[in-house]
């Protein structure tokens, strides 16, 4: 699962897991374990660029056995192509989008999401990182959901579908 802050890839991947019986990767959780502190903290305390290290390694070793599994990845997943190579690897990627309107109003009080621009307002900061990375998002993209007006269950519903069709899940 792929997609910016705020578009619902939490929601929607513990959705697909419990109604498909796979497993889950919570990506961002297992990085803030393996550091022993929040991303908040390890951000403040070591800088993103620590974080995205910790992101490579956990998305490397989660490709390598997550099959028939769900990976929720954090948003900035896509800027490495080293994480993109190991996820399209053995898996499709599901690509979760939703209106900068819709993004700021989810994620505007979440003290878990750390600045990713200091110098920008808040609402700055999430329209120069959604357009730096639209194109990376498409790129990596096998199938896209907006889910600014529907419920997490209709898009669930929607991405079984498109696995079934592609013959990735039994019908």
């Amino acid at each position: 699962m792929l997609g910016y802050r705020g578009t619902g890839k939490s929601v929607i991947s513990k959705i697909l897991s419990e109604k498909l019986r796979m497993k889950l990767y919570k990506i961002d959780k297992m990085i803030s374990e393996l550091a022993g502190k929040s991303i908040p903290e390890i951000v403040e305390q070591d800088g993103w660029e620590s974080f995205r290290k910790l992101e490579s390694e956990i998305v490397a070793e989660v490709s390598k056995q997550a099959k028939n599994s769900i990976i929720d990845c954090g948003g900035g997943v896509v800027l490495s192509d080293v994480n993109m190579v190991n996820l399209k690897r053995e898996g499709v990627c599901i690509l979760l989008t939703a209106s900068l309107e819709t993004i700021i109003k989810r994620i505007r009080h979440d003290k878990n999401r750390p600045s990713l621009e200091n110098d920008l307002s808040f609402e700055e900061e999430q329209k120069k990182n959604i357009a730096e990375r639209e194109s990376r998002y498409s790129v990596a993209a096998d199938f896209i959901c907006d889910t600014s007006q529907s419920r997490p269950l209709e898009i669930a519903e929607k991405i079984t579908e498109f696995l079934r069709m592609e013959g990735l899940i039994k019908k």
